[in-house]
């Protein structure tokens, strides 16, 4: 085929799946307002249902955007960049959450998932450039697609863990100011509600633990170190372990309630430093930092 036949085809497919993105951001906006219509009317089904339909949808979109990415990008996975990594991200952390809710039944923890997803779209499409890039060297390895995936995967599990563990707060926080709305939560299924943090943080911890090895593995093969101390490799250290000192406290009685709950908020805000936070600090002050590539 005509090469110049192809780049008009690659062109017209970005062109697509920045489309669908949009479409996909548009649908959490819809998510979140139906979901604070749940909070408002927690009894009513179409508001229930409006919400996860349009969290569905968003999914739906997203999944033409990283798989039209991945043909322009001749098979690659869709996440070197931070435009692409943005939307990967929210497209795992959304199908991860509607597992759980079609699971657990229970829709409140949806709202901090599309705020959390929404924002990773919008930072995508309001901060980051869309345009393809070369693959860099470092990343030209057969730990690239198994790496970031199952580091990714973790994340999505850790943004519901996360939802959930709001969610349970939200809801006895509820309770103490008087309100009798319980959002498919009732006082006998509470606990059992909360246990599912940990039982989430149990399944993604292995993970994250991986991403780290796998990370440390494949630094070895393009740099001739495991372990260098650069900004993205301390921070997922310190994740690792916060997350480690949350499941530390869950068997431990004392640390169940309000401790372990905290460690569980500072833990999630840790991974998101990690994921975002040292890129950008790492742009805006200057810091040296071998895992910035875009």
């Amino acid at each position: 085929m005509d090469p110049e036949i192809l780049v008009q085809a690659d062109v017209a497919r970005l062109a697509v799946q920045h489309s669908f993105l949009w479409a996909s951001l548009w649908f959490y906006v819809a998510a979140v307002l139906f979901y604070i219509l749940h909070l408002v009317f927690p009894k009513i089904r179409v508001v229930r249902g409006g919400a996860t339909t349009a969290l569905v949808a968003a999914a739906v979109c997203q999944t033409v955007v990283i798989v039209l990415r991945g043909v322009v990008l001749g098979g690659r996975p869709p996440f070197q960049t931070l435009y692409e990594s943005l939307s990967f991200f929210a497209w795992t952390a959304v199908l991860a959450y509607l597992i759980t809710e079609w699971h657990r039944k229970v829709r409140l923890p949806g709202l901090f998932v599309a705020l959390v997803a929404g924002g990773a779209v919008a930072y995508a499409l309001f901060g980051q450039n869309p345009a393809i890039k070369p693959l860099y060297p470092a990343l030209q390895s057969t730990w690239f697609p198994w790496h970031v995936a199952i580091a990714f995967a973790s994340y999505a599990i850790f943004v519901v863990a996360f939802a959930v563990e709001i969610s349970y707060l939200l809801q006895i926080l509820m309770w103490k100011m008087g309100s009798t709305r319980d959002y498919g939560i009732t006082r006998e299924t509470l606990s059992k509600f909360h246990r599912s943090v940990h039982q989430l943080v149990l399944f993604g911890f292995p993970m994250l633990t991986f991403g780290i090895l796998s990370g440390a593995a494949w630094a070895n093969e393009a740099w001739g170190v495991y372990w260098q101390w650069d900004p993205k490799e301390t921070w997922s250290l310190i994740t690792w372990f916060a997350f480690a000192l949350y499941l530390h406290a869950r068997v431990r009685p004392k640390w169940k309630g309000a401790p372990s709950s905290i460690i569980m908020i500072v833990a999630f805000l840790c991974m998101i430093t990690t994921f975002i936070g040292v890129s950008w600090l790492a742009r805006l002050f200057g810091i040296p930092s071998l895992h910035v590539y875009g």
